[in-house]
């Protein structure tokens, strides 16, 4: 049978994977984004759908003032003795913790914190007699491997020596270690190469889960650093589990890539495993990875697909919406305007790192269609209002509505690095639009008009210089509706009354 990759397109990077029976529960990372920490359900391991976040309250996650592709790094999920444990790291604020929860949709407990420097936590209990049923905290150590101590899950202190237990099969740099218990021999699964085109998995081996651990002969185990035709670039960072018929998985961080630019994220992919005699795994029979995989599949379960349009008619935003950090109390609303979501703009805008009144999505296709109506009666040349196309503060493409000379326009802004310019404006004269973006692998272009159907474009912007290659960082581009008043409180609300999002061939 076969399967497309991604399986969960668009930025969502660092998957970690558990199985509770015939169900399969998935995490990535956040980074600067709210609510954080997305969990996906599936049944199949090719339709994931989204049930909820890991991290919805302030007190679980702050984030106010951190910098882009800071804030919460490379989660673990796992599952015992009836509870779900999601381990992570907030690098801005407080370092390693966990949050726990029976139910993965939520809600998950207060942090328990855990000390120690760096990121890429894990934990695993180890249910061997002979070691009293002992769980173990591994995390990387830059520079230095993976280290190593005993944990006590319910108080989260660690004890015992602080073991080096990988040192690193290529790199020292080391990270994104995942720890198991197969078949009575441990194994050590570690990424390398950073978390760029050099990107690899290893994997090593143990009868102790303190080791000494021996690396797998035929390392790395996945890496693309040298398949230069193929469109799928930086496997790395993956997580290794059994499926309910026995067979063996892998999820792992990919891009997509165009012409070695990538603006959509790293996304999590699927692959199969095989082991050898000599018990030593083997990703898709050692052949890279494809964006199309044959392999044999569970019995398919796709989730109903999401609708194209968000009339923002629920009491609570949709699953896919965030916010960039913590939303300021009172800068957005479902209920002020019945039907509407409401955004009350604040002094910060898209190029800075305070609150911002800001609501958006991912984008998951390079070819894809965004409309929003948006209505807006700007009190002057400070407030604005729009549609953004965002990487981070210093790239970002925007569609806004505003006021130039007294009266209300139109304008697309571009910022790129240290350069910002309006490249296009165009006079409105009513007080609702419908604000479009077209994109393509390539390029996007901005669009106005009465209804979703009519849009005349307004200008253009490469996609490239929103990726990574350029942009720098670990995320990827987001949709977002927003509202600012420049440096001061934004007079007038900006009031969105749907949000459609049409995603059209999934691989150019």
């Amino acid at each position: 049978m076969q399967f497309n990759n991604p399986v969960i397109p668009g930025f969502y990077p660092d998957p970690s994977v558990c199985r509770v029976g015939e169900d399969y529960y998935l995490v990535t990372s956040s980074f600067e984004y709210f609510p954080g920490v997305p969990i996906f359900h599936s049944r199949d391991l090719v339709h994931w759908r989204q049930i909820g976040h890991c991290l919805t309250r302030d007190t679980q996650l702050p984030l106010v003032g951190v910098r882009s592709s800071a804030g919460i790094y490379a989660p673990t999920l796992r599952y015992h003795d009836g509870w779900f444990y999601m381990v992570t790291t907030n690098v801005n604020g407080g370092g390693h913790f966990y949050v726990k929860a029976q139910d993965p949709a939520g809600p998950w407990s207060d942090p328990v914190w855990i000390e120690g420097p760096w990121f890429d936590p894990d934990i695993f209990w180890d249910d061997d007699g002979a070691s009293g049923g002992r769980a173990y905290f591994c995390w990387m150590s830059m520079g230095h491997g993976i280290h190593q101590r005993e944990i006590d899950v319910a108080t989260g202190k660690l004890s015992g020596p602080t073991r080096t237990i990988w040192p690193g099969f290529e790199d020292r740099f080391c990270e994104a270690p995942h720890l198991y218990k197969i078949n009575g021999m441990y194994y050590l699964l570690v990424a390398e190469g950073g978390t760029h085109r050099s990107h690899t998995i290893v994997v090593a081996r143990s009868t102790s889960p303190t080791g000494p651990f021996e690396g797998c002969p035929h390392n790395p185990l996945l890496t693309h650093r040298c398949q230069l035709d193929s469109p799928i670039e930086h496997t790395g960072h993956g997580d290794l589990f059994q499926a309910h018929d026995g067979s063996w998985w892998i999820v792992f961080l990919a891009v997509r890539s165009r012409h070695g630019h990538f603006h959509l994220g790293r996304e999590t992919f699927l692959a199969p495993v095989t082991w050898t005699d000599d018990g030593w795994p083997v990703i898709h029979n050692g052949q890279p990875v494809t964006l199309e995989m044959d392999a044999p599949l569970l019995p398919l379960h796709p989730w109903p697909a999401s609708p194209i349009r968000d009339d923002f008619d629920s009491e609570h935003l949709s699953l896919h919406w965030n916010f960039r950090r913590n939303p300021a109390p009172g800068s957005w609303s479902l209920t002020e305007r019945p039907g509407w979501l409401r955004l009350h703009g604040l002094a910060a805008n898209l190029n800075d790192t305070a609150p911002l009144a800001f609501i958006g999505r991912r984008q998951q296709h390079f070819a894809c269609r965004v409309r929003v109506k948006l209505a807006f009666d700007p009190a002057g040349s400070h407030d604005e209002a729009g549609l953004t196309a965002l990487m981070n503060e210093s790239h970002h493409y925007e569609i806004a509505v505003t006021v130039r000379e007294g009266r209300r326009v139109l304008l697309v802004r571009k910022r790129i690095g240290d350069l910002s310019a309006e490249v296009a404006t165009a006079p409105l004269d009513q007080s609702e639009v419908v604000l479009g973006i077209d994109a393509d692998a390539d390029t996007y272009t901005f669009s106005f008009g009465p209804n979703a159907q009519t849009q005349t474009p307004l200008a253009t912007g490469t996609t490239r210089y929103l990726g990574s290659i350029v942009a720098g960082g670990f995320t990827g581009v987001y949709f977002g509706m927003y509202a600012t008043g420049n440096g001061q409180p934004c007079v007038a609300p900006a009031d969105f009354d749907w949000f459609d999002y049409v995603g059209l061939n999934p691989q150019v």
